[in-house]
């Protein structure tokens, strides 16, 4: 079923998101915080492991390619802690962009959430419908534009933080406080913008739930 036109358009895609940021979703921490951090080097641990059973394993049914086994499963040994080490770096570094994506990742359940309902709805269920639907499209949109905006904007800062840094003379103190709180202005009345949204789909599922057990 195809989703209703005011809700096309909206999702923030991965390519859009990361030609605003200029950095794949993929290569950040969500959220970054420690036991994230953690969380992730267990798993990389757990499959260094099993490279390294599977490299045991070859090596006895093919002994005469012992240097090149070795060779293979330490590159992707390598390849991979180095990869999670980058990604544990830069989110660490970057807090910011990664609680940005965070909230990509919830405005665009909240797309996904009215979407379902609405197709629940459209197959004959009208006790789902939104009673106020233009104003959480409203909402979307303006925290469409704001999540743009702060994503554009920091990444203005931390592709040009070098720069900042070595030429802090050329960048007064007003204007670099000014930069840093247009990031934290729309970060935090985005987020206003999507509890409101999120609110609203809980009082959907409240009601698909209600619907449910009239039916059982």
């Amino acid at each position: 079923m195809a989703m209703q036109t005011d809700l096309q358009g909206l999702e923030i895609t991965k390519g859009e998101l990361k030609h605003c940021s200029g950095v794949s979703i993929d290569a950040v921490f969500m959220p970054p915080t420690l036991l994230k951090f953690l969380s992730e080097i267990t798993k990389t641990l757990l499959i260094v492991l099993l490279l390294c059973l599977n490299a045991f394993v070859f090596a006895q049914l093919f002994p005469e390619n012992l240097l090149v086994l070795v060779g293979i499963h330490t590159v992707a040994i390598l390849g991979l802690c180095v990869y999670d080490i980058k990604r544990i770096y830069f989110s660490y570094k970057y807090q910011n962009l990664a609680r940005l994506f965070g909230d990509v990742k919830r405005y665009n359940s909240v797309i996904k959430a009215i979407d379902i309902n609405d197709q629940i709805e459209a197959v004959g269920n009208p006790n789902v419908r939104l009673k106020n639907r233009s104003q959480v499209i409203q909402a979307l949109k303006l925290a469409r534009e704001d999540i743009i905006r702060a994503l554009k904007t920091e990444r203005i800062l931390r592709e040009n933080e070098r720069f900042i840094q070595l030429n802090t003379e050329l960048f007064s103190a007003n204007l670099t406080t000014l930069t840093t709180l247009q990031v934290s202005d729309a970060a935090s009345e985005h987020g206003r913008l999507l509890n409101e949204a999120l609110q609203i789909v809980v009082d959907v599922q409240e009601e698909m739930r209600k619907l449910q057990n009239q039916r059982f």
